[in-house]
């Protein structure tokens, strides 16, 4: 598997007056909403992650394990007929499609058009499927980026949230590890330059760029809307699912509880080593640790 993912990125924060999921004829509940993101299976499709040919395996898998809707990644979004396709299998497992992750070189000028017309077309398909969330990942210079890539990117941050406002889309800034390097160099100019823009922060990505979750949690909670979900094995490596490895899910579901957070969340599964138990058991186990542990 690459582990240099394109996107991933988130799922969604509830809007005020409620969010209307696809398919179902009345507003969301109450309470943290359980997704799943499909990157186990787009981590089969180098290098542009797309797995529309086996969208049926996907909606089958993650309705079976009982999560409350899948969030997509913006390669399928950009599929000519994507909407169609979407919303068919969305009615046939009644499984909503409830947001995307995207994926840009949001600090590289000359990508910055590309991107938007992307953004564009994302928004526009994603609302018609009935999502209502976007995790921005903001790309991986190689390096510290400079302060005026950091002002390039909070610019092309907020024309993307213009198009989301018009699309009824609420984004949310997701992070891997690049953006945690030097004291959180890319994710604190962000915030500095964008501070509107929720936050959508991946649990072991904080863990494996030596950021204590909790501690984030604590300091940035008031700012966050989504969260994605993964475990890391005691090798350094992604664990299978969610509880097998050595995060300290409880201390971090008790630090959301003080917040009184409010926002989605998202497993995401993947694998760095072959899997010993099939996607579809491993959806169910770390299914079955979040109700747990986190009461969801």
């Amino acid at each position: 598997m690459a582990l240099s993912r394109r996107h991933f990125i988130k799922t969604a924060g509830a809007f005020a007056g409620g969010i209307w999921l696809q398919g179902c004829g009345q507003p969301a509940e109450a309470g943290v909403h359980v997704h799943a993101h499909l990157w186990v299976y787009a981590s089969r499709f180098p290098p542009d992650w797309n797995c529309t040919p086996i969208l049926d395996e996907v909606f089958s898998e993650i309705k079976a394990a009982g999560y409350a809707g899948v969030e997509i990644m913006e390669p399928i979004l950009l599929q000519e007929g994507s909407v169609d396709r979407l919303k068919k299998l969305s009615a046939q497992y009644e499984l909503p499609v409830t947001g995307t992750s995207f994926y840009g070189n949001m600090w590289n000028r000359d990508e910055q058009e590309l991107i938007l017309q992307n953004m564009e077309t994302v928004a526009e398909r994603l609302q018609q499927v009935g999502g209502s969330m976007i995790g921005l990942s903001s790309g991986d210079a190689g390096r510290l980026k400079t302060e005026d890539e950091l002002d390039v990117q909070a610019g092309t941050l907020k024309k993307i949230m213009e198009i989301c406002s018009r699309h009824k889309i609420q984004p949310n800034l997701h992070n891997h590890t690049y953006e945690l390097m030097g004291d959180m160099h890319d994710l604190k100019g962000t915030m500095q330059r964008v501070p509107e823009l929720g936050l959508g922060p991946d649990i072991q990505w904080l863990f494996r760029g030596e950021i204590d979750p909790v501690w984030f949690i604590n300091t940035y909670g008031h700012k966050i809307v989504y969260l994605h979900i993964r475990d890391q094995a005691a090798n350094g490596k992604f664990a299978e699912a969610v509880g097998d490895g050595v995060i300290d899910f409880p201390a971090i579901a008790a630090a959301l509880q003080k917040i009184n957070y409010a926002g989605n969340a998202a497993v995401e599964l993947a694998f760095e080593e072959p899997n010993v138990r099939p996607v579809a058991e491993n959806w169910e186990i770390s299914r079955a640790y979040v109700k747990k542990v986190f009461g969801w």
